[in-house]
C-alpha cells in the first residue's frame, strides 16, 4: 500500500512540475506569436501546439505501460487521428513511437502522408466499405470488425488466402456510460461493436472465433471524456475475460492481442493532468493482471489525452462592450473552432486566459465577463460569466487545452475561415520558434469550397428555351 501511495505522490509532484512548465511555455508562445506578427488585426485568431508538451505526453504514455507490462510484450500505442488530423502532428507522434488509429479513408491518407507504416496503423469504424476493407487487407493494416455483417465481408476477402492484416472483432460489454452520453460507447444501445449482453451474442462471438482461426484480436473501447477510470477498467476486464473464454474454447491461444481502446479523460478545469497514464496503467494492472503477463500483445488508442493540454487558441479582442451590466469581450474565436464548447458548454467547458495587446498575461482584479465569438447567434460564447482580468479592445483571449478536437472540427458557420495552426518550441537562444502546421484558410479557398467554380450551375440547369 505504501508503494502505491509513494507512486501517487511522485505522480502528483511530476504532473505539478510539468503543468507549471507547460503554462510558462504557453505564456512565452503567446507573447512571441504576437511579437513575431503571426497574430495581428488581419489574422486575429491562431492555433498553437506545444511540441515539447506533445513529446512529453507520448513519452509518459509509453513509460506508464512499460512499467506494468512484461518485458518483450508487443505494445502499439496508436493515436486516434480524429483528435487532431494534422499530418505534421502525426509525423511528430510517429517519431515519438506512436502509431495511428484511423476511422475513414481520409484519416488513413493522413497517416500515410505522415509516414505511418501499415504495421503501426489500426482501422476502426462502424461503417467500413468493401473497398476500405480490401485496401486495408492488401496493405497489412490491422482491422477491427464492428459487427457480424462486416465479419461476413472479411470472410469473403480472406478466402483467397491467409490475410496479411491482423484481424479482430470489436465488442461492447454494455456496462454503462459516463457523464457525457455522446462519448460513452459501452451503453446498452451503443452503435459500436457486438453487444455482448444481448441474447445469444456472447455465444455467437465465441463460435465466430472458433470458426475463423485468422481472427486473432479482440477490441473494446468503453468511452472517453466523462467516463470514470473504474468503468474503463471494468470494460477492459470484460474483454480480457472474453479472450480467455475464447482461447479456452478453441483449445489454443487464438487471440494473441487485446486492443483496449483509449479514452483517458482530461480535467478541463485544472492545469495539471488528472488522471495520468501511470494512474490508469496501475489501475489496469491491479484489476486485470493477466493483461500484462506477456501472453497478450497490447494496443491502445488514446487521442484527447495526448494532445488536449498542448493546444491553445489565441484570439484578438476586437471590441469590449457592456450589455445589461455584463462586460463582453468580442473575439474572433467562437463556434467555428470550439463547436462542442459553444453548443454544450456544460459538458465541454474551456479555461480562458487573458493576455494584453503585447501578449503578456494580464493581472489585476477579476471581473465577471463573457468571452464571445464572431458568429451571428447569441449563444456563440467561449465562456459565459467568467471571472477574468478585464479584457479590453486589442487584448487577447486564449482558450486553453484545445489541442485535441478543436483543430479537427472546424465549423464553417458564417463562412468563417479555418485559422492557421503553428507548432512552437525553443529557438535555441532563449526565445520561441514557430513552424506552420496548417496555413490559414483564405477567402479564395472558402469561395472554391463553396462551389465558386460552378456559379452558373443552377441557373443553366433545365433553363427555359429562348423564344
Amino acid at each position: 500500500m505504501a508503494h502505491g501511495t509513494d507512486s501517487e505522490r511522485i505522480d502528483r509532484e511530476r504532473t505539478g512540475r510539468e503543468a507549471r512548465a507547460r503554462a510558462d511555455r504557453r505564456d512565452a508562445a503567446v507573447r512571441a506569436v504576437v511579437g513575431q506578427g503571426l497574430l495581428h488585426p488581419d489574422a486575429p485568431v491562431v492555433g498553437l501546439l506545444d511540441v515539447t508538451g506533445i513529446r512529453e505526453s507520448a513519452a509518459a504514455l509509453r513509460a506508464a505501460f512499460d512499467a506494468v507490462t512484461a518485458p518483450g510484450t508487443p505494445v502499439l500505442h496508436a493515436f486516434a487521428v480524429k483528435a487532431c488530423p494534422l499530418v505534421p502532428v502525426l509525423r511528430l507522434l510517429r517519431e515519438a513511437g506512436i502509431g495511428a488509429e484511423v476511422a475513414s479513408p481520409g484519416e488513413l491518407a493522413l497517416a500515410r502522408a505522415a509516414g505511418l507504416a501499415p504495421e503501426h496503423t489500426v482501422l476502426d469504424s462502424p461503417a467500413k466499405t468493401p473497398a476500405e476493407l480490401r485496401e486495408a487487407l492488401a496493405s497489412g493494416i490491422a482491422v477491427n470488425a464492428d459487427n457480424p455483417q462486416e465479419l461476413d465481408r472479411l470472410d469473403a476477402l480472406v478466402r483467397s488466402g491467409p490475410p496479411r492484416s491482423p484481424l479482430g472483432l470489436r465488442v461492447n460489454p454494455q456496462i454503462g456510460g459516463g457523464s457525457i452520453g455522446a462519448t460513452s460507447t459501452a451503453t446498452p444501445t451503443s452503435k459500436f461493436g457486438v453487444a455482448l449482453r444481448d441474447p445469444g451474442a456472447r455465444e455467437w462471438v465465441v463460435r465466430a472465433y472458433a470458426e475463423r482461426p485468422w481472427l486473432t484480436r479482440l477490441h473494446t473501447h468503453t468511452g472517453s471524456q466523462g467516463v470514470p477510470l473504474e468503468l474503463m477498467a471494468r470494460g477492459v476486464a470484460e474483454a480480457y475475460a472474453l479472450a480467455e473464454e475464447i482461447n479456452a474454447a478453441a483449445g489454443r491461444r487464438q487471440i494473441d492481442t487485446l486492443d483496449i481502446g483509449g479514452g483517458l479523460p482530461v480535467d478541463f478545469g485544472a492545469e495539471a493532468d488528472s488522471p495520468t497514464y501511470a494512474e490508469y496503467a496501475r489501475l489496469l494492472a491491479g484489476r486485470v493482471p493477466g493483461l500484462f503477463d506477456g501472453r497478450y500483445g497490447l494496443v491502445t488508442e488514446f487521442g484527447r489525452s495526448l494532445l488536449a493540454r498542448h493546444g491553445t487558441v489565441v484570439a484578438r479582442v476586437e471590441y469590449a462592450k457592456r450589455s445589461g451590466g455584463r462586460r463582453i469581450a468580442v473575439t474572433h474565436a467562437g463556434v467555428q473552432v470550439a463547436t462542442r464548447t459553444v453548443y454544450a458548454p456544460g459538458a465541454w467547458p474551456l479555461r480562458i486566459a487573458a493576455y494584453d495587446a503585447e501578449g503578456r498575461p494580464k493581472s489585476g482584479p477579476a471581473e465577471v465577463q463573457d468571452v464571445a465569438g464572431p458568429a451571428c447567434f447569441s449563444g456563440d460564447l467561449l465562456a459565459e460569466g467568467r471571472s477574468l482580468p478585464p479584457l479590453e479592445q486589442g487584448d487577447h483571449a486564449a482558450a486553453l487545452d484545445t489541442g485535441a478536437y478543436y483543430f479537427a472540427h472546424h465549423y464553417a458557420y458564417n463562412s468563417l475561415a479555418r485559422p492557421g495552426v503553428y507548432g512552437f518550441g525553443p529557438d535555441g537562444t532563449g526565445g520561441v520558434a514557430f513552424a506552420a502546421v496548417r496555413e490559414p484558410q483564405t477567402v479564395a479557398e472558402i469561395v472554391a469550397e463553396s462551389g465558386g467554380a460552378h456559379a452558373e450551375a443552377l441557373t443553366t440547369l433545365n433553363a427555359p428555351a429562348r423564344p
